[in-house]
């Protein structure tokens, strides 16, 4: 160990001021976007009537938070010294999402009326995100990759000074395997997306693709905003019982 983290009888201390720590609001609003795509996708498919600028400012918001920590993790790598990794994990994948939630708020936002006017308007909403289909796929490729390498180095264990995640620090593979389930989730739907665009509509019922698509992302945007409002108590807590001795 170095002078960043020190261990011995009175067990593990970090210094804080050398590990700016945000990962938690980003949890939060990486779920909520997840939640946002499968609930905008069922709006768009329902008669009531759809209103472009409340789904525009909702991803704006959600964009904005994701799209800012996600670049200021991607560019200055704040947990370089200790968890590189997660600067990868979690900034880039962070960024990547946020920047399409702030393209989806700024297209609702100028263009929404020709979701409103069309005849099917899941359609015409398939229609405009289609050329992002290929950006996604890669996504989630990536997001399998990032799966893989959490089980493969197990990953994601928290240290016993943290609450409640700190509980399984004994047995690493237990928090190694529902990370890394949930970005499994999130790729296999990023995958499937652009096939499931091709049969996105406001005229039928949902092909089976689509509702696939959906409860990958509802399933693991629930977990994630869980986990992540979670993290503010557990993560509070690891620092409290981690901080160098006055």
């Amino acid at each position: 160990m170095d002078d960043f983290f020190t261990g011995g009888d009175s067990g593990l201390v970090i210094d804080w001021t050398q590990m700016p720590t945000y990962n938690t609001i980003m949890s939060v609003a990486a779920g909520a976007g997840l939640i946002f795509v499968v609930m905008i996708g069922r709006a768009l498919t329902r008669s009531e009537r759809f209103k472009p600028e409340g789904w525009a400012l909702t991803a704006g918001v959600l964009g904005f938070l994701l799209t800012v920590t996600g670049l200021h993790m991607t560019l200055t790598w704040p947990f370089a010294r200790y968890f590189p990794f997660d600067n990868i994990v979690f900034g880039e994948t962070s960024l990547a999402f946020g920047v399409l939630l702030l393209a989806t708020a700024l297209y609702l936002w100028k263009r929404g009326d020709q979701i409103t006017e069309a005849e099917d308007r899941a359609a015409e909403a398939a229609s405009v995100a289609g050329p992002l289909g290929v950006f996604v796929v890669g996504l989630g490729l990536a997001l399998f990759g990032i799966a893989a390498a959490g089980l493969i180095f197990q990953l994601f264990a928290a240290p016993p000074e943290e609450p409640v995640a700190g509980s399984f620090a004994g047995s690493p593979m237990i928090e190694a395997v529902f990370i890394s389930g949930l970005f499994a989730l999130i790729g296999l739907g990023a995958v499937l997306f652009p096939f499931a665009l091709r049969t996105f509509s406001s005229l039928g019922r949902l092909t089976p693709l689509v509702r696939t698509v959906g409860i990958l992302w509802l399933v693991a945007g629930i977990v994630f905003l869980l986990f992540g409002a979670m993290n503010f108590y557990t993560h509070i807590g690891l620092i409290v019982n981690t901080m160098p001795e006055a």
